[in-house]
C-alpha cells in the first residue's frame, strides 16, 4: 500500500486548514491563472516561492505536498519529449525523420510541464486541507449564479465532489494492483523501456475495473441511504468570511495580477 497520502484530507489546524473552502477554491483559480499566464523564469521563480510558503502555512510535510507529482513522473516525460520533438520552434538543434529536436521545443516543454507540476501541487494542498463536504458546498455556492442559465449547479458541484474523492482511492487501489502484478513477474523497474512499458498494460483493465466498481457501490450506497437529486438536500448555513479570508483572496489577486502586468 501506498506510505505518502495524496489528495486525502488530512486534520490539522494551520492556517490553510482555517481559511474558508470558498477562499481557498478562489485563490486556487487565480493562482492557477498566474501560473497559466506564466512565460519566462522569473514568473516560475515567483510561482514556486509563493507554493514554498503555501506549504509552510498548511503545516504538511513536503513529501506529501508534492506526492501526486511522482505518481505521475512518466506523465510528465512524455509531454516535455512530445512537446520537445514535435514543437514547431526556433534554434533546430537535432532532426530524425519526423522528430525535430529544437530550443523553441525544450522551453516550451519546460513551459507546460512546469504548469502542470505547480498546479496539480495547488491542488493536492486544496484537498488536503479541505473536507470533501466543504469542498462540495463552496464549490455550489461560486458557481450558484450559473443556475440563472439553467445549470444544475447542485448536481455540477456533487459530481465534481465525488471525482475529487475517488483520487485517492483510484490510487491506492492502483498501487495494490501494481504490488500484486509485481508479486506475478512484472517488471515495473526494468532498464528497458520496452518491458517497463509492457509491464503497465496489464494495470490499465483492472483499473478501469476498479473504477467502475466503486462507481456503482457509491450509486448503490446513495440510493440505500434515500438520495434522489441534490437540490433536496438540507445544507448547514455558512459562516460569512472571516478578515484574513479577505486578506488571502486580495494576496491571490495582487500576484496574478503582478504576473500580468509585469512583462517578466
Amino acid at each position: 500500500m501506498r506510505t505518502l497520502p495524496s489528495g486525502q484530507y488530512l486534520p490539522g489546524h494551520s492556517f490553510l486548514h482555517q481559511l474558508d473552502a470558498r477562499t481557498k477554491l478562489l485563490c486556487l483559480f487565480l493562482l492557477m491563472a498566474a501560473i497559466i499566464g506564466t512565460s519566462s523564469l522569473r514568473g516560475y521563480a515567483l510561482g514556486l516561492v509563493v507554493i514554498a510558503t503555501l506549504i509552510m502555512l498548511s503545516g504538511l510535510p513536503l513529501r506529501y505536498a508534492v506526492a501526486s507529482v511522482r505518481h505521475v513522473f512518466w506523465f510528465l516525460l512524455v509531454i516535455w519529449l512530445m512537446n520537445a520533438l514535435f514543437y514547431d520552434g526556433e534554434g533546430v538543434l537535432a532532426s530524425w525523420g519526423i522528430f525535430q529536436l529544437s530550443r523553441g521545443g525544450i522551453r516550451q516543454g519546460f513551459r507546460v510541464v512546469s504548469n502542470v507540476v505547480l498546479i496539480l501541487i495547488l491542488g493536492n494542498l486544496l484537498t488536503m486541507t479541505t473536507l470533501p463536504t466543504q469542498v462540495t458546498t463552496a464549490l455550489e455556492s461560486l458557481i450558484k449564479p450559473l443556475k440563472l442559465i439553467g445549470v444544475p449547479t447542485e448536481e455540477v458541484a456533487m459530481i465534481i465532489s465525488v471525482a475529487i474523492q475517488f483520487i485517492p482511492t483510484l490510487m491506492e487501489e492502483t498501487e495494490q494492483i501494481k504490488m500484486a502484478q509485481i508479486a506475478r513477474g512484472a517488471r515495473f523497474e526494468s532498464k528497458k523501456l520496452a518491458e517497463r512499458a509492457a509491464s503497465f498494460l496489464p494495470l490499465v483493465v483492472p483499473i478501469f475495473i476498479a473504477a467502475f466498481r466503486r462507481a456503482e457501490e457509491l450509486a448503490l450506497a446513495m440510493e440505500a441511504r434515500g438520495y434522489r437529486n441534490a437540490k433536496n438536500r438540507t445544507k448547514r448555513k455558512q459562516e460569512p468570511l472571516a478578515a484574513y479570508d479577505y486578506g488571502a483572496i486580495m494576496v491571490c489577486v495582487l500576484i496574478c495580477l503582478l504576473q500580468f502586468s509585469l512583462r517578466w
